[in-house]
């Protein structure tokens, strides 16, 4: 597989889905619902093949990881009173400002 690279769907952005306003989310047609796609050396994206799914496995895990990473996502949960988002709600609660 040297003439190709995974990449995150250009489409999705790596969500595997798509939502409009107010219709159901739908899987992404570009991805098939991955997240990421194959690019060539040409530019030319296309979809990674459930056949390649267990050889890529390792790969996909590590790019879905870094997107996670990217949006904040640290790998352990937070509990409640350390959360950035309820301490905000909790000040709008009591009249203060966020």
């Amino acid at each position: 597989m040297t003439d190709r690279e995974i990449v995150r769907c250009p489409s999705c952005d790596g969500y595997g889905w798509l939502e409009e306003d107010e219709s159901p989310a739908q899987e992404c047609a570009w991805c098939a619902g991955v997240g990421y796609v194959y690019r060539g050396a040409d530019g030319v994206d296309a979809i990674i093949p459930p056949s390649d799914y267990a050889a890529q496995g390792a790969a996909l895990e590590s790019l879905e990881e870094q997107r996670l990473r990217e949006m904040g996502y640290s790998g352990s949960a937070k509990k409640p009173w350390e959360q950035e988002i309820r301490g905000e709600n909790k000040n709008r609660l009591k009249g203060g400002s966020a």
